[in-house]
């Protein structure tokens, strides 16, 4: 017990960064998809879900970018508690009303949430840690992005399988949020103001190569793989002929197989190269998005959502890694430009994807759309790898 209330202890530290994580992007952002089948039936249309998933994703765009350019560890502590409070105002928002107006805004701030519990939570969680390998100890981290998922669904599937609405459920999650925050708010502090020097370091134009750009433009498509399966995936499911129903089980795979996925993607990076690694975690992915487009077998449609689960987070450790790796002591600009690239994709998919929903009656073609871009990411890739051998 000792040890889970010190705020300087390692287990303690990346216990409360989980719990940042899964209220800033389990509660503030993944628990919208869990309900929206439910929310579908008497509230939502599919074109105000995509809307909505769309303008969540331009707030923690907004957020991202801005914790980039903030270097005072002390001023990340106080965005950091102001996300997690604002992830929890955010959600009590959608549990106790219906008006429009209120839910576009509430997205907006809830995404931006999500960036400062998530973007500027694990620099702090970086700072606080003392141990040697903090990449591996970041690794665990991250595995949070899956607990975020899996802990907000069963949470969901229990009160509406007990006979509660999808606002119950919201309500419900603003209390779980809250409870987690007082831990995470009371670890990831610090006892005194910390003075750190901050190195100001002209920006070396020679970092974008050719392989940088190709990077970037992959990430873009990674941001767009990432998002329709995120927004509308159980939806997808229970609209497949003979798997109503399934849609949630699925989202449950995609939390399981989301938790250890970052650990052995960045294993493999490791092992074999980053860039390799990263092609074959796409490929994986665009084949995932395409099984519900061929076939309603339920087994493939449960492994459609366990690709998607065991990819997206590692991959985006995958990226701001090799990033951070190419950018060196300097990373503010091409950690910027890597995360503008994926939060364009981000915002831009649930565009297209309620267009061709609605044109088409189906998913069918928003998940060719997506997995072609995917693809597009793969053969950019593949390009980038002459460019590696040659320039990196």
């Amino acid at each position: 017990m000792n040890r889970l209330l010190n705020k300087d202890d390692n287990l303690s530290i990346l216990i409360a960064g989980i719990f940042a994580i899964i209220v800033g992007i389990g509660v503030a952002r993944f628990a919208f998809t869990s309900l929206i089948p439910s929310m579908l039936q008497d509230y939502l249309d599919i074109t105000f879900a995509g809307i909505l998933a769309s303008l969540n994703f331009a707030g923690y765009l907004t957020g991202s970018i801005l914790s980039v350019f903030i270097k005072d560890i002390n001023q990340k502590v106080v965005l950091f508690r102001i996300g997690l409070v604002l992830a929890i105002l955010t959600t009590f928002v959608l549990g106790f009303s219906t008006n429009e107006t209120y839910w576009i805004i509430a997205r907006i701030i809830a995404g931006f949430a999500g960036a400062m519990a998530l973007v500027v939570g694990s620099a702090i969680v970086m700072t606080k840690l003392k141990i040697e390998s903090k990449t591996k100890a970041m690794g665990i981290h991250f595995s949070g992005i899956g607990f975020s998922i899996l802990t907000t669904d069963l949470i969901n599937r229990y009160i509406l399988s007990s006979g509660g609405t999808w606002q119950e459920s919201w309500k419900v999650l603003a209390i779980f949020g809250a409870i987690l925050s007082i831990y995470s708010i009371y670890i990831l502090s610090f006892d005194k103001e910390v003075k750190q020097n901050v190195v100001k370091h002209k920006f070396d134009i020679s970092i974008f190569t050719i392989f940088v750009i190709l990077l970037i433009m992959a990430y873009f498509t990674e941001g767009v793989g990432f998002v329709v399966q995120g927004t509308f995936l159980p939806d997808i499911i229970n609209n497949l002929p003979g798997l109503a129903g399934y849609g949630n089980l699925t989202w449950t795979l995609v939390g399981l197989a989301g938790i250890p996925s970052c650990i052995i993607w960045m294993r493999l990076a490791h092992k074999y190269g980053s860039i390799n690694i990263i092609i074959i975690a796409l490929l994986i992915q665009m084949v995932g998005i395409l099984i519900p487009t061929f076939t309603n077998n339920i087994y493939l449609n449960l492994l459609s959502g366990i690709f998607y689960g065991g990819t997206f987070i590692g991959l985006v450790a995958l990226f701001m890694n090799l990033g951070g790796q190419l950018a060196k002591h300097n990373p503010v600009v091409l950690m910027g430009a890597l995360t503008t690239s994926y939060g364009i994709g981000q915002v831009i998919a649930p565009l297209y994807s309620v267009y061709l929903i609605e044109k088409f009656g189906n998913y069918d073609y928003a998940l060719y759309l997506t997995a072609f871009i995917v693809f597009g990411g793969v053969l950019l890739l593949f390009i980038a790898k002459k460019f590696e051998t040659e320039k990196i």
